[in-house]
């Protein structure tokens, strides 16, 4: 009855976890389209949590189909939202209650894992690789600069095809110089998102000091290849985050 059941509906699925004393129990992921019939599927043989907590960017429709799902626990699902301050990071944002839930919990995390390492807490790049890419900045004192957000790679290729007659074509693999079109949509689109996140960490290196990478969402595995040293993908930063964030005094 220790388990929390934690949430992060993205543009185009969600993931899950459920955390118990010693780690995660039960993990998936599911598109946004499928969220109506969790209950009966994978969230069926769930013991009941003791909290259900998430973050949610996909709108109403998604977080009434979330809430509809956790109502067979009769548990009322805790919403984390971006905050002035929280977790150790400083939220400047022009209007903080405006960034990305999941960006927030992300940056979060990263700055917990800063904190476990036992040393003095790097300037970090807290990059989410999803349908758009997000690419925020992570000072050293836990401030949060700003950040940017990109088409992912897909949405860069399927805008290039619906509007661009001529580019009509399956895409290739990454090449480091692409000699046929195939190769150089894949590989241009690849370089322009990992091109912004090695442009936003050298600005952040100005301050001194080494920068490192946390990388995330179903994009990291094709970008990680391509980014530089230090590098940690984390897969459950999104939930690492909102789990901190859920922790802290109401």
């Amino acid at each position: 009855m220790n388990e929390v059941l934690v949430v992060d509906v993205g543009n185009s699925r969600m993931k899950w976890g459920l955390r118990g004393p010693r780690g995660w129990v039960a993990q998936g992921a599911v598109s946004n389209q499928d969220i109506g019939s969790l209950a009966v599927r994978d969230w069926q043989n769930l013991e009941r949590p003791a909290r259900a907590v998430g973050v949610n960017v996909a709108g109403e429709a998604a977080r009434v189909r979330v809430e509809g799902q956790i109502a067979r626990w009769r548990l009322t699902m805790e919403w984390q939202r971006a905050s002035p301050q929280a977790g150790g990071v400083a939220n400047r944002y022009a209007n903080p209650a405006q960034l990305g839930a999941d960006r927030w919990a992300s940056l979060v995390a990263a700055r917990r894992r800063e904190m476990a390492r036992g040393a003095v807490p790097r300037p970090a790049i807290v990059v989410n690789a999803g349908t758009a890419v997000t690419i925020d900045a992570l000072d050293g004192d836990g401030v949060f600069r700003g950040g940017l957000i990109v088409p992912g790679i897909h949405l860069m290729l399927r805008s290039l095809a619906d509007n661009t007659a001529g580019l009509r074509v399956t895409p290739g693999a990454f090449q480091d110089f692409p000699t046929s079109t195939p190769d150089a949509l894949r590989s241009g689109a690849l370089q322009a998102v990992c091109g912004a996140v090695e442009q936003m960490r050298g600005k952040l290196a100005r301050d001194g000091g080494e920068v490192v990478c946390y990388l995330a969402g179903g994009g990291a595995q094709e970008i990680a290849p391509q980014l530089s040293a230090p590098l940690e993908r984390v897969d459950n930063l999104v939930l690492e985050g909102v789990l901190v964030l859920a922790s802290q005094p109401r």
